[in-house]
């Protein structure tokens, strides 16, 4: 029966492995996480490769580890307040002589309160090897977690995404001369997704020759098969371990300019683990067992993109410096999402993305107020990889505005505090009309933001 194998696509493309892989965080473009320091969100990321006084330079541009002196370890974390409302509609089984308005509610608030945290440590060497600084890092370059509530209009397109990528970075800087050194560090990748999200059997049934005649008998209203009238939930988690590389230089041509150079690879996952079935008993008497199993192995490749990272930092006077830079990063590695099952009977289930490159843009400065307090300020533009029709429930991705404050405290020469709060608003309301592959068209706009709020410890000794 054809239509088993291509309502297999309704619940693994309505489940969007694709969706939410190619879409994630609402506070960075696509499913990007930037927050692994609390000092330079304050300036909205602004000199994050070229600012010194910063160990989350291990991962940003790990040839400025050679301007530390001092064993340095660093702990952030940011609280990310997400909020993502829904308003909007839509028709089960779109286009059919069946076609219905969708019943439910807005789903509520998707969004919710994550901590992203990050963890780093420099050691300058000494004697012979001198020139030569180690770092380490813990990080979360990638993320995602949202929510709806079950019943909502566009269940069949999202219920819950929770993605969680986390780097182990290992790197090394050699000092080439007092104004210059490059650095190269290894990655190795964590990735654990899990998706969730309804499925309209009753549509598949009445769409497929074979089986349509059921949601007839006696007639389309009180018959026991329609759209809306035999829902099942699917599920989808898998993980992988990979390895990536990330390389920096430092140039320091002046005593008042720094300027950086990062770059971080492409990382290749194959994901792997389970997918998961809820079928209703009236279903299952027509699909047989066999269809749609209960639990099913299967996989998906996930390419997380590589970035160029160009940053400048300028010490205008004794108290004021300026920061700024750009990020460019290559989604286009990111062409499509196929999963693959286990089980013969069910075909690759294959969503085109085609996302574009996108850009980072941040403007940012610092001002020394004594020998205890530093104030930051920022703001930053943030652009969407993703065109319109690739737009998904899951995060409907928008070009974004990045707002920012932050503030230092030098406990004393050994111990500093940093804080720091970011506003992100979205450009624009995000649009979507988009149907999924059981028919189900939901259209509607998205209204959103999210405050974040981060804070640090950076100990010397």
């Amino acid at each position: 029966m054809d239509f088993a194998k291509n309502f297999t696509r309704v619940s693994a493309l309505a489940l969007g492995i694709a969706g939410v892989l190619a879409y994630g965080d609402v506070h960075a473009a696509a499913f990007q996480l930037k927050e692994n320091s609390v000092k330079a969100q304050g300036r909205a990321m602004a000199g994050s490769a070229s600012a010194k006084g910063d160990a989350s330079v291990v991962v940003n541009n790990p040839a400025l580890m050679s301007t530390f002196t001092d064993k340095t370890f660093q702990a952030d974390v940011t609280a990310i307040d997400l909020s993502f409302e829904f308003t909007g509609g839509g028709t089960a089984a779109a286009g059919s002589a069946l076609q219905q308005p969708l019943r439910g509610g807005d789903g509520g608030d998707a969004g919710d309160i994550a901590a992203v945290p990050a963890m780093s440590f420099i050691l300058p060497l000494s004697d012979q090897f001198e020139y030569l600084t180690l770092g380490a890092m813990v990080s979360a370059p990638f993320g995602l977690k949202t929510d709806y509530e079950s019943d909502w209009v566009g269940r069949y397109h999202a219920l819950e995404s929770d993605v969680k990528i986390v780097d182990l970075t290992l790197a090394a800087s050699l000092e080439l001369s007092d104004r210059a050194s490059i650095g190269f560090g290894v990655i190795y990748e964590h990735a654990d997704v899990t998706l969730t999200n309804a499925v309209d059997f009753g549509t598949g049934i009445c769409a497929n020759p074979a089986s349509q005649a059921l949601c007839f008998m006696p007639n389309p209203i009180t018959g026991p098969y329609g759209p809306q009238k035999n829902d099942g939930v699917a599920s989808i988690s898998g993980t992988d371990n990979s390895f990536g590389w990330l390389a920096g230089i430092s140039l320091r041509p002046t005593d008042k300019l720094s300027l950086g150079y990062s770059y971080r690879s492409e990382i290749d996952h194959e994901l792997r683990g389970s997918a998961e079935f809820t079928v209703p008993a009236q279903v299952r008497a027509v699909f047989g067992p066999n269809r749609y199993m209960d639990r099913d192995g299967g996989g998906a490749n996930l390419t997380t993109p590589a970035t160029h990272t160009f940053s400048a930092t300028y010490q205008a006077t004794e108290r004021f410096a300026i920061m700024a830079e750009g990020v460019h990063t290559g989604w286009d590695s990111l062409k499509e999402i196929r999963i693959e099952f286990d089980n013969p009977l069910q075909a690759d289930a294959v969503e085109d993305y085609s996302w574009h490159d996108s850009w980072f843009y941040s403007l940012g400065g610092e001002f020394v107020l004594n020998d205890k307090f530093t104030l930051r300020a920022g703001i930053a533009r943030d652009e969407s990889p993703v065109a319109r029709a690739h737009r998904t429930p899951r995060m409907p991705d928008e070009d974004r505005n990045w707002y920012s404050l932050g503030l230092s405290w030098n406990v004393s020469d050994s111990l500093e505090l940093n804080a720091s709060y970011v506003r992100l608003e979205l450009a624009d309301n995000p649009e979507i009309d988009l149907v999924s592959s059981s028919g189900s068209r939901l259209v509607g706009t998205y209204d959103g933001g999210a405050n974040l709020f981060g804070v640090s410890m950076q100990y010397k000794f």
